[in-house]
């Protein structure tokens, strides 16, 4: 919804998906695993076989390219030019804030996966990032942090994280719902007592 409302044209890159590690021929192997159903995998983790992008978009690198130049798993920029191999964009947070980059197509695998064969797409290392998991955003630095906390539970270690990416409280709105799915303005810290069951006893 955000990437149609901007202006400008979508450009769309579409991967190119194979199956490895798979017992049996490679005849067996285009039989088993057609394109089509190689495109319609999405998993965690993986960009898209179809990803869609705009000047102005905000997107998330998902794979360490080059630490030395800021280009690590997780650093969020802006597309500044859609190329026809290569996407242009520009760090917009950090060290390297400013900072603009090619982002070519790489070869991404799962890490972790329950499929019975090893998925290779040859994409874009990137997502389109206006939102992002609480573990995710370890390490960002940001003016403004909107946290959403559904059913109002968390983990104290969580929202240590979220609270801390933030430079300012005038820069932090919390929205949290209830059991019920309605507002409220208490939440749950969740502590696992587990992890003291064998600390050993002061005198």
């Amino acid at each position: 919804m955000i990437v149609e409302k901007l202006p400008g044209e979508i450009t769309t890159y579409y991967s190119v998906d194979t199956a490895e590690d798979y017992p049996g021929s490679e005849r067996d192997q285009r039989a088993a695993f057609p394109p089509e159903y190689l495109h319609s995998i999405n998993i965690p983790g993986m960009p898209p076989h179809d990803l869609k992008l705009k000047v102005g978009v905000v997107v998330m690198l998902m794979r360490n390219l080059n630490q030395t130049l800021g280009l690590c798993n997780g650093t969020k920029m802006m597309v500044t030019k859609c190329l026809k191999l290569c996407v242009e964009c520009e760090v917009i947070s950090g060290h390297y804030k400013g900072t603009k980059h090619f982002i070519p197509r790489t070869e991404l695998s799962p890490s972790e996966t329950t499929l019975p064969f090893k998925i290779c797409r040859k994409q874009m290392p990137l997502q389109i990032c206006y939102a992002m998991t609480i573990n995710k955003s370890q390490g960002q630095s940001l003016q403004k942090v909107a946290l959403f906390l559904p059913k109002g539970v968390f983990t104290h270690g969580q929202l240590y994280v979220a609270l801390s990416r933030v430079t300012s409280p005038q820069g932090l709105k919390l929205f949290i719902d209830d059991d019920a799915g309605n507002n409220t303005n208490i939440t749950q810290n969740v502590v696992f007592k587990e992890v003291f069951y064998n600390l050993p006893l002061s005198d």
